[in-house]
């Protein structure tokens, strides 16, 4: 009788488990997006959605064919909207919705993408407020700012190009070992001709120790952009 009801009660705790964030963050850690997201839709809770959004744009830009990619930053894109309905105050579901609709900005014409632009500001001005020490929100700003600058479009939305390298220095100093903040600074300083300092970026990300699957890509792109620099 003990033993069965030990074994239920492993069972029990086993299922729940499964069904917990903690089990997706693992998931998308090991870099099983798509299990991931379906696991995230699942909960269906703010942080069941918020997670299930993150693997999709994981699984967008380090895995998908290039005639997926929008799709699945769509996915991602619903996933945060309705965290967001869940949840009005989450940081996070701001945030993944922002990074989506960065993306997707990519795959839809122009006056569609441009028109992205001050509902990508707005949601990330929203997770900073409701988290003031959300780094990766100060990294995506700092790309809005450049992104709209080097369209030549920035005068429209009140980009400013002054803002981008104090964005990048505030992540960093707020994370000083993730990787991707190292490699997008990189990526914005080789745009600007800056070609020692982006050097030295990328060397600085390939340096620290990959914790995740995705710093793992991310660090490939690093090598691949470092390679490419003249």
């Amino acid at each position: 009788m003990k033993g069965s009801i030990f074994l239920w009660l492993a069972s029990f705790l086993l299922v729940a488990f499964a069904q917990s964030p903690s089990a997706v963050e693992r998931l998308i850690d090991e870099g099983r997006f798509q299990e991931a997201y379906e696991a995230g839709l699942r909960l269906g809770s703010a942080d069941g959605l918020v997670l299930a959004a993150k693997a999709a744009s994981y699984y967008a830009g380090y895995i998908a064919k290039d005639n997926e990619k929008a799709d699945w930053y769509g996915r991602a894109e619903a996933a945060a909207r309705q965290a967001l309905q869940t949840n009005s105050e989450n940081a996070e579901a701001y945030f993944e919705l922002a990074r989506a609709q960065g993306r997707l900005s990519q795959y839809r014409g122009i006056l569609e993408s441009l028109g992205l632009a001050s509902s990508i500001k707005e949601n990330l001005d929203k997770a900073l407020r409701l988290n003031p020490r959300h780094a990766g929100a100060r990294v995506a700003l700092a790309l809005w700012h450049h992104s709209l600058i080097s369209k030549n479009v920035g005068w429209l939305y009140g980009a400013n190009g002054n803002q981008i390298l104090p964005l990048f220095n505030e992540a960093i100093q707020l994370e000083p070992q993730t990787i991707i903040h190292r490699v997008e600074l990189a990526g914005v300083l080789a745009a600007q001709g800056k070609k020692d300092e982006a050097r030295k970026q990328y060397e600085a990300a390939l340096a620290l120790p990959p914790r995740t699957a995705a710093d793992r890509y991310d660090q490939e792109r690093a090598r691949r952009e470092l390679a490419g620099l003249r």
